[in-house]
């Protein structure tokens, strides 16, 4: 086709426009190749190497592609690109495809037009906010698929790459409409006007596309305009730094928003992000630099992630119209008391769950809602927690206050009295001396480890009757200092962890309900009837890393477990297998003791055994009598590594075996 010249285009458009062209003789033939249509044959109906499940669905995932498809049905709904080494997205292949309502991007190398050069310039040396320049504004999308069979034109778009309007004409002398720039002429008609990447109008034909997934390309700038039916958007993992109001914005469908992993700043967050977009449910900004809370997020929000950030403060009234939001993430920024006042929350009437953690509070933010039934504060630098700052949390269920540094006065007597329907509370790392006093009295789950808590009075369990768990590892608590009654009054204890302390024997007065006992890496020497007595409920009993010796374990310990499935005894002097182990037990763990020899009688009181842990012991090749595993059906693993020779075990068979065929 030759080409004409610059100013004969505008006359061809205004043809194309006519509302009913001259009927010429075999245009009413059906076989006629029309105006944007090609005389070849139709396109296949599945591209090469996709899969085409359905009529409306085409499915590229993983195949490295590095082109995108050019022979789509026109018909797909769904299309999957996602795992391919994608670069660009050809605006003439993807206005073919209006009925789009999925289309999966993820993973692959789209980047942003114009990458390496000022976005909206041909090749760098102008921006597109210059006031001396103007865009002329592309055709309408029917006319721009049928004006790309005319590449002479100076916006038609070649060799898959878009055009972003008619060149920039800088006005007065410079140049003019009529006359090309010097810059046109260098690069010629028929050079695309911007490098490879994710044009503009890349999806505005995509009129009734819903959900959008481009997370983990290369973008860094967001899509300029996303189409109005959208309801997912998916651009997390990206480099984004900037977002435009059109990105998401008069999106009246659009529920949830994916833009965590960017480098978003507040400069990159327009004031106008999420007007029109009133149905915006789920939005996720974290892991970006943002500095402060931005403004103007949509009141319909129930999720809110901006963990990760450098936010330093919310600012006043940021919050004000989020009445609806469930879930707000703030943990790992630098919030500071300052940062925060007491109507920063005061309106968040749904919220359910605050994570505040890993920032610098030195206090419980004050006007917390009513409504909350999470609170995380964890690694801040809290030295108090005062009774007046708790008055709202009748409804808190969990209160987690880890390594912080609360110390033996940071939680006075009655300060969390105000949390009556508190269930669990976290503690531990906060360099405590003794089990905080007057604590709510429903509380189900106390945990404390890491602290320095060194002894148990008879009352500092008291008024917490109902507690099910009990978390008091690696603290200081040695056997004199621990009353025999401390206990008492847990009548519905079910998990009891001491591990990591200084006890040398047992405590007395164990509640009988116990199903889990923690007793690892103490200084145990020895193990009586009495203590273990009427736990019949106890099913995990854990006493590795102890010094316990086989002649150090009293006749009936084990007696009265009758529900004991788990017992580990590793690492500890044991020279054998102790004897009378429970008929219950499923798993024992002997590995690292002194065990040179497992005698034929060894478990016939575990005939229920269904692991066994003897690796590094003292065994060799005939340490282990080949009775030893008669009467263990259940018996699977047998674990002998780490001996001084290797150690080959013979399990029995599974079934009994029946007679050869043949046989007598």
């Amino acid at each position: 086709m030759a080409t004409l010249p610059p100013p004969q285009w505008p006359s061809l458009l205004l043809l194309l426009l006519l509302p009913s062209p001259l009927p010429v003789s075999g245009m009413d033939d059906a076989a006629f190749p029309h105006l944007g249509e090609s005389s070849q044959p139709p396109t296949r109906a599945c591209p090469p190497r996709c899969s085409c499940p359905r009529a409306d669905t085409v499915d590229c995932d993983g195949l490295d592609l590095r082109v995108f498809p050019d022979n789509i049905t026109r018909a797909a709904q769904h299309l999957s690109l996602q795992n391919n080494q994608l670069q660009e997205l050809p605006y003439n292949e993807l206005s073919r495809l209006s009925g789009l309502r999925t289309l999966n991007l993820h993973n692959n190398l789209i980047s942003s037009e114009g990458e390496g050069a000022e976005r909206g310039s041909p090749s760098g040396a102008v921006g597109p906010t210059d006031s001396g320049l103007r865009r002329y504004p592309l055709p309408p999308p029917h006319l721009r698929a049928a004006l790309w069979h005319f590449p002479e034109l100076p916006f038609a778009e070649q060799d898959g790459n878009s055009g972003a309007g008619f060149p920039a004409q800088s006005c007065g002398a410079a140049g003019s409409p009529d006359s090309p720039s010097t810059q046109d002429q260098a690069r010629g008609p028929f050079t695309a006007p911007n490098p490879p990447g994710l044009p503009d109008e890349a999806f505005e034909s995509l009129t009734q596309l819903q959900h959008i997934y481009v997370a983990q390309n290369k973008l860094s700038v967001a899509p300029q305009f996303l189409p109005r039916s959208l309801r997912v958007a998916d651009l997390a993992a990206n480099q984004v730094m900037e977002i435009f109001p059109l990105t998401f914005g008069e999106k009246p469908a659009l529920r949830s928003v994916y833009l965590h992993n960017n480098q978003l700043s507040n400069a990159g967050l327009p004031p106008d992000a999420f007007r029109g977009s009133e149905a915006i449910t789920t939005l996720s900004l974290s892991n970006n630099r943002l500095s402060y809370l931005p403004p103007s997020l949509p009141p319909s929000l129930e999720r809110l992630h901006l963990q990760n950030n450098l936010i330093s403060k919310v600012p006043r009234g940021a919050l004000s119209r989020q009445t609806q939001l469930r879930e707000l993430y703030l943990q790992h920024n630098q919030l500071t008391d300052s940062g925060l006042d007491a109507t920063t929350f005061s309106k968040l009437h749904s919220l359910e769950y605050l994570d505040l953690s890993h920032n610098q509070l030195t206090t419980v933010p004050a006007g917390l809602p009513r409504t909350l039934a999470i609170l995380h504060l964890g690694r801040n630098r809290i030295r108090q927690v005062e009774a007046a700052r708790l008055h709202w949390g009748r409804g808190l269920r969990y209160l987690l206050l880890q390594h912080n540094q609360l110390g033996s006065s940071g939680l006075p007597a009655g300060a969390l009295r105000p949390l009556r329907g508190l269930h669990t509370l976290h503690l531990y790392g906060n360099g405590l001396d003794r089990v905080p006093p007057a604590l709510p009295r429903r509380l189900r789950a106390l945990v404390l480890p890491h602290n320095r808590v060194a002894a148990l009075g008879p009352r500092d369990l008291a008024a917490t009757p109902g507690l099910a768990e009990l978390n008091l590892a690696y603290n200081c608590l040695a056997s004199a200092r621990v009353h025999r009654r401390a206990f008492r009054r847990l009548r519905t204890l079910r998990s009891l962890d001491l591990a990591g302390n200084q006890l040398t024997r047992l405590p007395m007065g164990l509640p009988t309900r116990l199903r889990t006992l923690r007793l690892q890496r103490n200084q145990l020497r020895m193990l009586e009837p009495e203590p273990l007595a009427r736990l019949d409920q106890l099913r995990d009993l854990n006493l590795a890393h102890n010094r316990l010796r086989v002649g150090d374990i009293g006749p009936g310990t084990w007696h009265e477990l009758q529900a004991l499935q788990v017992l580990d005894l590793s690492h500890n002097e044991l020279s054998f297998v102790p004897p009378d182990l429970p008929e219950a037990l499923e798993e024992l763990h002997l590995e690292g003791n002194r065990i040179s020899h497992v005698g034929p009688e060894a478990f016939l009181s575990t005939p229920c055994l269904r692991a066994l842990f003897l690796r590094a012991n003292r065994l060799h090749m005939t340490s282990i009598s080949a009775e030893a595993f008669l009467g263990l059906p259940n018996l699977r693993v047998v674990d002998t590594a780490g001996n001084p020779e290797q150690v080959l075990i013979r399990l029995p068979p599974t079934t009994p075996r029946g007679p050869r065929a043949g046989g007598p």
